[in-house]
């Protein structure tokens, strides 16, 4: 049995639709704004207020692994009804939602440990989800390029492991954009046009690899021609690529490199 944090965004239905295909018994925790899994048998809504509830019911099940998938925002934390637990759990997630919504779930992971219920990688049913070192496009990046990813790499070996920053867009020796808590959409609109940019994503430093990874689909290739970046950088098995064929064939229409470091 395998119990499953799930959110918003493609994703989190992605990671549901792989464990129904290898039939294993799972049960859904919706975090969904809309309640998106409500016509699941196996989905159960509960505020994340409800820590014992939400305990009771893993350990009802008799479930000792859990994952998070998806996006899970920011609650309206004045209009929660907390339970005993949700007393006694809530004051370390409301300290963590200051930091972003990242740290609202790695708060809740220790909240899952410190009750003894063990928190496995989002992508652990779907490894096929993560690429390996090399380049997946007929553009390579050249020497200017490398340039640039080392740029971005040194970055992110400074960031803090709550820090909210996962992309950058990095010319040569200088840095163009941040993300911010609005994510990589967002950080892209803030771009000229033309930027010859490079979009680089990476986990942080000491980031919980076990949610949160560094996430591309085919609207992130989209933005990349719109604001003409030259390509996209991402980590080895530490990231998460949607819709792989689809993007790739985008990538080499529009000239734009997929390089995995």
């Amino acid at each position: 049995m395998i119990g499953l944090f799930l959110g918003d965004t493609d994703f989190s239905e992605i990671v549901l639709n792989k464990i129904k295909k290898q039939k294993k018994k799972y049960f859904i925790i919706d975090f969904s704004k809309n309640n998106k899994f409500n016509k699941d048998k196996n989905s159960f809504r509960i505020s994340i207020g409800k820590f014992g509830k939400i305990i009771d019911l893993i350990r009802q099940k008799k479930c000792k692994r859990v994952l998070f998938a998806g996006k899970i925002s920011k609650p309206n934390f004045s209009s929660l009804r907390l339970d005993f637990k949700g007393i006694y759990y809530m004051p370390s997630v409301i300290r963590a939602s200051k930091i972003g919504d990242a740290a609202i779930i790695k708060s809740i992971i220790k909240i899952l440990n410190n009750e003894g219920i063990k928190v496995i990688s989002s992508i652990f049913f779907n490894p096929e989800l993560s690429l390996k070192k090399g380049n997946y496009t007929k553009l390579k990046p050249n020497k200017k390029d490398l340039i640039s990813i080392r740029k971005g790499k040194f970055f992110f070996n400074k960031t803090k492991n709550l820090d909210h920053i996962q992309a950058l867009v990095v010319k040569g020796d200088k840095i163009l954009a941040k993300e911010g808590k609005e994510g990589t959409k967002k950080m892209l609109s803030t771009l000229k046009k033309k930027s010859d940019g490079i979009l680089i994503k990476l986990p942080k430093k000491k980031q919980d690899l076990r949610m949160d990874l560094p996430t591309i689909g085919l609207q992130t290739f989209k933005d990349a021609k719109k604001y003409g970046l030259r390509g996209l950088v991402l980590q080895s098995k530490k990231n998460i690529f949607l819709d792989k064929t689809e993007c790739i064939k985008f990538a080499n229409k529009n000239k734009i490199f997929v390089y995995i470091i």
